[in-house]
């Protein structure tokens, strides 16, 4: 899911691993601002307090914004993308204040958009008014109940009516200070003149209970029985009777806890005498609320997509169909390049991703990239505008880059983009825009220093490039070489157009949307991103070397600061660069690498029983990743507690629930016992496997098979083997692909393709019938310039048999929406009354 706030500018895209018939992982983008935060009047205004938003998913934080100095109208411009890896119900944005002297962050306000509504602003920016915190409004999850009307005969010979009520289980109840909740029920029949009230049995420590237990209630009094066949409830008890059922957790010393509730008339069982649902807990309905305007406003852009998955075979023939899409000949007449056209002038070239991603995870990827850059090269006619344009082929590479490239970014660049943000000199050597006091020698002095070190990093990280990108960097070169035979240069500048270009000037001028970061840059340091980023294009670029490079800037501030690098120094160290990209020959590393952090935070960690006395509880600590080791340490500074070199991580795998009582676990296997570690928040619980997964993914001798919980008193709950040092029951995270571990998701890419398709069919169409065409009249027809059209027949036939494989599989879809739409399944969820 992705998700935008406005002038908190926050993007997030956010995965939800899905099981075979499961919806999958929604994704969100947002960005935003705030207005007028705090009372409209008195004391409590916030003209003279900082503040900061968060990010929730249900009551989970996943993220928050840097803190903006007092401001009542601030804008947070932050973006922030990811894959949800659950389900949720709300996604919610709260303002908070912090305050020299307050011990808590004052909340200000919220928005709150339940997940069925995103759609309504999705892409859009919009004002929100902000609404008050309240504790009973602060709800997530679903409750299962049943109802029935039973009749008992007493011993008299009347009849005595009853409302049976069981409550059978609850799921995705919220944490409580980060843990699992103690939760129970209570079930109350409410009428007119009456409140029963019965409990269940506290559930310690889940947020999944499985109560099962019954109540019996009294809906009519006992009248005399004379022999009715069928039971029937008065008019007016129905009508008037409801049953009210209250989750809480259970505080011991402290105070329980409201988690939600739900309402249901008892006049539901006037058509069927049992009834059995599942329903949506809501916030308590007797809250009041102040006027929308007294809080303030929150301008938010949000971005959510989610994908509905069938099973997989349900997708093998439109699978199937796409990765035959290398060797087809032409390379234009086949299913992906065919998405690619007809999706250009809606999407761009958007609809390519699931593509690559989708042949990189069945290693089918450099074949077709090849295809489609050398279709592109026969239509390039001059050496020096290759691969400059946004095409089909440009558009895959830069995507296989992202995907595959992302450790090689961190690894490369992060260092230097640590050293900048850390000291932050200033850089500014644009006359107009310099301030007052500043010295341009200074400042160009500053800027040339971090140009270097940026420009060095990047021209000594060959060893570092992943395998496929240089396997397509070859080929790129091979191709072009081919292409122009007469220019000797044109070889470089296939390679140089997308590394450099496409590549790091990208990231260096916008880390954070490259995980490098974690916050946006403030303005200076943003300045200072962008001249770096125009200086490392010039220094990269390999154009016709016979032309001066200083002629490419149209400003004379950097025309003047371009002449303090030693131009054919530079060039000899690029050409030396991309022959190593782009060759045959094994890379070395050219010397000892330094350390650098990769990730650190705040965790929770499980005792590892290296001492024998000791009690093996959890206990925070602060968890440090470099490129060479896994560190924690009991504060954020302090020294290492304990060090794991990063060559001795065997696996880094999620971890059971049921394990510890726990959420947000998993594992990092290694030479000595796992380490058990909980994170913040199930995003943050991604990141770290991701970084750790990364980091060692080409450690040999990594498990294939791991274990999904812990061994407890002596066996692994998972599989019940009392050997602790048995394998693991359970396939590790697949490693495919030049050793890049990729979390890819077939059965989902394939729905996502499938969807552009749906989506364009009216443009698929156009695409058959301009084929037709062709066919008959021998040429090239008006219609057909849009597309691109090599073999009429050929493609003619592509589409074709898509028509097919995409009729099939909506009908599957049919079939699973109309089991779906069934109103209190688990999958839909009743919404319930209020009071």
């Amino acid at each position: 899911m992705l998700l935008v706030c406005n002038h908190i500018l926050d993007e997030l895209h956010v995965h939800q691993p899905h099981p075979p018939q499961a919806s999958a992982p929604p994704q969100r983008s947002c960005k935003c601002e705030a207005k007028n935060l705090g009372p409209s009047s008195g004391p409590n205004r916030l003209r003279d307090l900082c503040t900061f938003c968060t990010i929730s998913l249900d009551q989970e934080e996943v993220y928050r914004t840097k803190v903006y100095e007092k401001s009542v109208s601030p804008f947070y411009g932050e973006d922030f993308y990811f894959e949800i890896p659950r389900p949720f119900q709300c996604l919610s944005f709260y303002v908070y204040a912090k305050s020299m002297f307050q011990i808590r962050d004052l909340p200000v306000g919220k928005v709150a958009i339940r997940k069925e509504d995103l759609y309504k602003y999705c892409g859009k920016e919009n004002w929100f008014h902000l609404q008050p915190v309240d504790p009973n409004s602060e709800v997530q999850g679903k409750v299962h109940l049943e109802m029935k009307l039973n009749e008992l005969i007493t011993e008299n010979g009347s009849v005595c009516q009853q409302l049976v009520v069981q409550i059978i289980a609850c799921q995705g109840l919220p944490l409580i200070s980060g843990q699992n909740c103690d939760p129970y029920a209570t079930v109350t029949l409410v009428g007119p003149a009456r409140s029963d009230q019965k409990k269940t049995k506290v559930k310690k420590k889940t947020s999944d209970p499985q109560f099962e237990e019954t109540f019996h209630f009294e809906v009519t009094r006992s009248s005399s029985y004379k022999g009715r066949s069928h039971f029937q409830v008065e008019e007016e008890d129905i009508e008037k009777l409801e049953i009210k059922v209250e989750l809480w957790n259970n505080g011991n010393l402290a105070q329980d806890v409201f988690l939600g509730e739900t309402r249901v008339s008892v006049k539901i069982l006037r058509n069927d005498h049992v009834h059995k649902a599942w329903y949506l807990l809501q916030p308590k309905g007797n809250g009041t609320k102040s006027k929308p305007d007294d809080l303030g406003s929150l301008r938010l852009k949000v971005t959510y997509t989610e994908d509905n998955v069938l099973p997989t075979a349900c997708y093998m023939p439109l699978r199937n169909l796409m990765l035959r899409s290398p060797d087809v000949k032409p390379i234009s007449a086949s299913a992906a390049h065919v998405l690619g056209d007809i999706c250009r002038e809606s999407l761009g070239y958007e609809a390519l991703l699931p593509v690559v991603r989708l042949l990189l995870h069945h290693n089918r990827l450099l074949p077709f990239l090849t295809s489609v850059a050398g279709l592109e090269l026969e239509n390039t006619q001059e050496a020096n505008t290759i691969f400059r344009g946004n095409s089909l082929a440009t558009r895959c590479i830069d995507d296989m880059m992202k995907i595959v490239g992302r450790s090689y970014l961190t690894v490369t660049l992060k260092p230097a983009l640590n050293e900048i943000f850390e000291s932050n000199k200033t850089c500014e050597i644009d006359p107009v825009k310099l301030k007052e006091g500043d010295n341009v020698e200074v400042n160009k002095e500053n800027l040339q220093g971090y140009v270097q070190k940026v420009f060095a990093s990047i021209t000594q990280s060959s060893s570092s490039c992943p395998p496929l990108m240089c396997d397509v960097f070859r080929s790129l070169r091979q191709l072009a070489s081919k292409r122009f035979p007469a220019d000797p240069h044109v070889q470089y500048s296939a390679v140089s157009s997308f590394v450099f270009l496409r590549f790091f000037a990208v990231a260096v001028l916008s880390p954070h949307t490259f995980q490098l970061i974690s916050h946006h840059p403030d303005p200076e340091i943003s300045r200072t991103l962008t001249l770096i980023s125009k200086t490392i294009q010039s220094l990269g670029s390999w154009g016709s070397l016979s032309k001066n490079k200083l002629s490419s800037f149209k400003e004379t501030y950097m025309y003047d600061f371009f002449k303090l690098f030693q131009e054919d120094e530079c060039i000899e160290k690029v050409k030396k660069f991309l022959d190593e990209i782009s060759s045959n020959v094994s890379k070395e590393s050219s010397g000892v690498e330094d350390s650098f952090v990769l990730k650190e935070g705040e965790v929770h960690k499980r005792a590892q029983g290296r001492k024998r006395i000791g009690k093996k509880n959890f206990k925070k600590r602060w968890l440090r990743v470099t490129n060479q080791e896994l560190s924690y340490h009991k504060q954020k500074g302090k020294e290492a507690l304990c060090i794991i070199p990063v060559k001795n991580v065997l696996g880094v795998e999620k971890l059971e629930e049921s394990a510890f009582n726990r959420k947000n676990m998993f594992q990092v296997i290694h030479s000595e016992k796992p380490l058990y570690v909980q994170a913040g928040n199930c995003v943050e619980t991604n990141s770290w496997i991701e970084v750790l997964s990364q980091v060692s993914r080409c450690n040999p001798g990594r498990l294939s098979t791991f274990h999904p919980s812990a061994y407890v008193s002596g066996f692994w709950l998972c599989c019940k083997d009392p050997n602790e040092n048995a394998p693991g029951c359970k396939p590790c995270t697949a490693t495919v692909l030049a050793n890049i571990q990729l979390d890819i998701d077939c059965d989902r890419e394939t729905e996502r393709i499938f969807s552009f398709f749906s989506s364009n069919r009216s443009r698929l169409q156009k695409m058959e019938d301009a084929c037709a065409g062709m066919s008959v009249y021998l040429g090239q027809q008006e219609e057909c310039s849009a597309f691109t059209i090599q073999d009429p027949k050929e493609t003619f036939r592509t589409i074709k048999e898509l028509g097919e494989v995409l009729d099939d599989l909506q009908a599957h879809h049919d079939l699973k929406g109309a089991l779906n739409d069934e109103p209190g399944t688990i999958e839909n969820p009743i919404v319930g009354k209020t009071a």
